[in-house]
């Protein structure tokens, strides 16, 4: 495997970023976090109507562009470099793949070109107050109402669930235990009984929402993948959403990582930069290291995904393990190269670590992935 991204994949870079630097200036990210919606519909329109962003890895029959997972690597790697306040990773990493993998031909027709054309946002429920990662997590019940089913549970932590247009919602039957017994159901936003609230978190740049379902009501065609084997589908998506907030946490280390180098060599202390000093040399150092091997971790996994290749859900954990890690790291760092200036409200400094601790803990924390990967190994 060779680890360097095509000239296509460089120059998608290169665009994402000129357009990036302005749609998602500090000051447009400001904006967007005071909004409860968190995100700017203009912008949204823009990098999915002008740019394809939305369309990128679905399929072309379905009005996509058919790129590959390791295309989009270094899309998100700019997206977490700008902080990109949009319902990106819940609609792309989430939604569409659980669609692609899990999805008849006739709901990948209904919902893929609407997701493509930056149309229908989408979010996975699968979280609830419990905060467990495993299928016995999930509470939220389901059961047959004549042509159809009835759900009923309290979702939480679901990713930008106040605005999607659809929710993909995971709920058990009744009586059932453990991953035997869990379903994905396909749910519009505005159904009947679905009463969804945000919910104010530490990192104000991405917004989480809790889902009621009060005897809501869908059709025998909203199920999503074989019933009662939704978990394995809802692993497979969550994997594939890892490895995509993995490129995420690459970009925004690297961001710190020249936040705080050019700090060092503009900020002076006795006399000379405070870069010349071998604390912050070596701090600046080991940040260097922990990006490049974060990237090295993630674009393994961005290229298995691109593959459909064996090993996947090792290399998705290894790689959010190690990615949430080396961004916490950065962005602490950065803070302390920073100073006085690095813990105030104007700094920029304070929302990436804020974003750092956030995404250490999205889909599953490093100890988490961790066991995950321990046993994998057979421990």
């Amino acid at each position: 495997m060779e680890f360097s991204f095509s000239e296509d994949q460089n120059e998608l870079r290169r665009t994402a970023r000129r357009f990036l630097e302005v749609a998602s200036s500090e000051e447009r990210v400001r904006s967007a976090m005071e909004t409860e919606r968190g995100y700017d519909p203009a912008t949204w329109a823009q990098l999915s109507e002008e740019l394809a962003w939305t369309a990128l890895t679905i399929p072309q029959e379905y009005d996509g562009l058919g790129m590959s997972y390791l295309d989009l690597h270094p899309l998100m790697e700019e997206i977490g470099r700008a902080l990109l306040c949009a319902p990106f990773l819940s609609t792309i990493g989430l939604g569409a793949n659980a669609l692609v993998l899990g999805g008849s031909e006739a709901q990948k027709e209904r919902h893929l070109p609407g997701i493509a054309a930056g149309e229908t946002r989408a979010a996975l429920a699968f979280g609830e107050k419990n905060n467990r990662m495993d299928a016995v997590g999930v509470e939220a019940t389901y059961a047959r109402n004549g042509s159809g089913y009835v759900l009923r549970g309290n979702k939480s932590y679901v990713l930008d669930g106040h605005t999607a247009d659809l929710l993909i919602v995971a709920a058990r039957s009744e009586r059932s235990a453990g991953a035997e017994g869990v379903s994905l159901f396909l749910v519009p936003g505005n159904a009947e009984g679905v009463k969804r609230a945000w919910l104010p978190s530490m990192d104000q740049t991405r917004r989480l929402a809790s889902v009621a379902l009060r005897d809501v009501i869908v059709p025998d065609d909203s199920l999503l993948g074989e019933e009662g084997r939704g978990w394995g589908l809802c692993e497979k998506t969550l994997d594939r959403a890892r490895i995509a907030l993995a490129a995420e946490q690459v970009g925004a280390a690297e961001m710190c990582l020249e936040m705080s180098v050019e700090y060092a060599k503009v900020r002076t202390q006795f006399g000379r930069p405070i870069g010349s000093f071998q604390s912050i040399k070596h701090k600046c150092a080991d940040m260097l290291m922990m990006v490049e091997s974060a990237r090295s971790a993630a674009f393994y996994a961005s290229a298995l995904a691109a593959q459909d290749g064996d090993g996947l859900e090792e290399a998705a954990s290894s790689a959010k393990a190690y990615c949430s890690d080396a961004f916490f790291h950065c962005a602490a760092e950065t803070i302390q190269i920073h100073g006085g200036i690095g813990f105030t409200w104007e700094h920029p400094a304070h929302l990436y670590f804020k974003r750092a601790k956030a995404t250490e803990n999205l889909f599953g924390d490093p100890a988490f992935h961790r066991e995950r990967v321990a046993a994998q190994m057979g421990l």
